[in-house]
C-alpha cells in the first residue's frame, strides 16, 4: 500500500469531512494514480482546484503521485476582470430560480429542467460554459473544465456566491435578457404590441422590449425600481 499526504487550502476545505479540514490528510492508495484521481477520491471536484504543488514543485492533474509525496492543493481563482461576453453559465435542473436571477442581471445562462447529467457535461465542454451545480459527481466528470459547486440551498445566497466568486459586480447589465428563454431583448414600438397589453399598461407605459425567440414583452413595471435598488445595494461597487 502506498500513501501520499494532501493539504487543501481555503474553500476547498468545504468538501472535506469536519475532522479533515485544515489538516494534512494521509491518503492510502494502490497502483498508479493521478493527482486528479486522488484529489477527487477525497471528494474535491477538479474544476474547484487551481494550483497544485508536490514538495513545493508545481504539478498538474495528470501527475502520477509517488509514494510519500506531499501535495498542496489550492482553490481555483477566477479571472478578476472578466468581460460581459465571456461569462457564460450552464445550470443543472435544480437551479431554476438562480437561472432567472442571473438572466435578470444580464448574464448568458443556459437552463432547462430536463437536462441529463451527460448533456450538461457535454454542453459545458463544447460551449465553454461554467457549470453551476450542487452535484459534486457531475463536476467530477472528466470533460467538465469549468464549474462551481454551490454551497447554499437558498437562491439569493447562491446568486451572491456566483457574483462574488466570478467578480461580476462591475459587469452586471440588468434587464437585457429574457428571463424565460435567455435571448437578448430588442426594443419594440408600442404600437406593435398594443393589442397584447392590459389597459393600465397601455395607459401608463411607452417603452417596451420583446424577446425575439419567445415573444415575451417587457416594460418597466412596479417591480423594476425594486430590482434596481436590490442590485445596486447588493452588488454594485461591493468588491
Amino acid at each position: 500500500m502506498k500513501r501520499a499526504f494532501f493539504i487543501f487550502h481555503g474553500e476547498l476545505n468545504d468538501f472535506l469531512g469536519p475532522i479533515q479540514r485544515g489538516l494534512t490528510i494521509n491518503c492510502c492508495y494502490q497502483g498508479s494514480q493521478s493527482a486528479k484521481h486522488l484529489i477527487e477520491s477525497l471528494h474535491v471536484p477538479h474544476p474547484e482546484v487551481g494550483e497544485i504543488f508536490n514538495n513545493g514543485v508545481s504539478i498538474d492533474m495528470s501527475y502520477i503521485v509517488q509514494d510519500g509525496d506531499w501535495i498542496e492543493v489550492f482553490p481555483f481563482q477566477p479571472k478578476k476582470s472578466p468581460t460581459w461576453e465571456e461569462v457564460r453559465f450552464l445550470l443543472d435542473n435544480h437551479l431554476g430560480k438562480l437561472a432567472a436571477f442571473l438572466r435578470i442581471l444580464g448574464f448568458d445562462t443556459e437552463y432547462r429542467n430536463d437536462f441529463q447529467d451527460e448533456e450538461l457535461a457535454v454542453i459545458s465542454s463544447q460551449e465553454l460554459r461554467i457549470l453551476l451545480t450542487r452535484d459534486r459527481g457531475l463536476l467530477m466528470r472528466k470533460i467538465v473544465m469549468q464549474g462551481y459547486c454551490l454551497r447554499s440551498l437558498n437562491p439569493i445566497q447562491q446568486l451572491d456566491e456566483v457574483i462574488y466568486r466570478y467578480h461580476l459586480g462591475p459587469i452586471i447589465r440588468p434587464f437585457r435578457r429574457c428571463v424565460h428563454c435567455n435571448h437578448l431583448l430588442k426594443p419594440v414600438d408600442k404600437v406593435e404590441v398594443l393589442e397584447r397589453l392590459e389597459p393600465l399598461t397601455r395607459q401608463y407605459f411607452d417603452e417596451f422590449h420583446i424577446c425575439p425567440a419567445c415573444h415575451q414583452i417587457y416594460w418597466k413595471g412596479s417591480h423594476y425600481d425594486r430590482l434596481v435598488e436590490f442590485i445596486a445595494n447588493r452588488y454594485i461597487d461591493k468588491e
